[in-house]
């Protein structure tokens, strides 16, 4: 028996006006559609804008991001077929920074607990191996100070933290409780992260562990990336964002980095 397809000239013109999408409808319809978009964008996946060079060169600034917030999310008992997994060494990870919950901050997973940290000239000695982390900036002799050896930062945790090294109270103060034989040893429940601009990232090294329910999730890939200054983050004021936001209007084909557009991240 062979199936027939209907064209529109076959419908009653009755039912075509029955079938007819009423003013009502269509705005269920949209507020449907809207209601999947926010959840989706909200519990799933997230969009973020890098605004810094702490991950430099992985990350750059003006990347704009989409974030996975279901593979390193809490197991839940109402949601058994979700895929979830622990946080592993080496995971770029998007977390609230601890102390500061309205702050996210993205940096790359170090250690994991148990594990026993120290740097050497900038090296990562993980459990007494040196690390290759080809990624991760060192310090050098340069003109840029910034970029010259720091003792904290460099050979931390060995030498304490000085009055210039913005490290937190409360991390200053904890600190020397979690060394063991000169290792930073992670607790349990934490893990310790760092930016691969090391000698440009204000990361666990000033402010310690971050908590595992900190974590949000792992950013996947950059869907648009665009040429922005250093400074910008600085620019808050809303004069100064309009004219930015101007600014990327006209010279969004020029600066925009499209050779970074669906660039994974790992």
């Amino acid at each position: 028996m062979t199936n027939t397809l209907e064209t529109e000239a076959n419908i009653p013109e009755t039912t075509q006006q029955d079938q007819a999408e009423t003013p009502l409808e269509s705005l269920a319809s949209i507020c449907t559609v809207l209601a999947i978009g926010l959840f989706v964008m909200t519990f799933i996946f997230q969009n973020f804008e890098i605004p810094s060079a702490s991950m430099v060169k992985t990350l750059l600034i003006g990347d704009h991001v989409l974030v996975d917030r279901i593979a390193l999310a809490p197991p839940a008992k109402w949601a058994p077929f979700v895929f979830y997994r622990d946080v592993h060494r080496g995971d770029i990870i998007v977390f609230f920074k601890p102390g500061e919950p309205d702050l996210f901050l993205v940096k790359r997973t170090i250690g994991i607990p148990g594990d026993h940290i120290h740097l050497r000239n900038g090296v990562v000695y993980l459990n007494g191996v040196a690390q290759n982390e080809p990624y991760a900036g060192m310090p050098v002799s340069d003109d840029n100070p910034q970029h010259a050896f720091n003792a904290y930062r460099d050979d931390f945790p060995a030498v304490p933290p000085g009055p210039y090294d913005q490290v937190t109270a409360s991390w200053s103060d904890d600190l020397p409780s979690h060394i063991q034989d000169g290792d930073l040893v992670v607790p349990p429940g934490k893990v310790f992260a760092m930016g691969d601009n090391r000698t440009e990232s204000l990361d666990g090294r000033y402010w310690g562990f971050v908590p595992r329910e900190n974590i949000v999730g792992r950013p996947l890939f950059v869907y648009w990336s665009f040429q922005t200054p250093a400074d910008q983050i600085d620019k808050q004021s809303i004069g100064e964002r309009i004219s930015f936001m101007g600014h990327i209007l006209v010279h969004i084909f020029d600066e925009t980095r499209w050779k970074r557009t669906f660039h994974l991240i790992k």
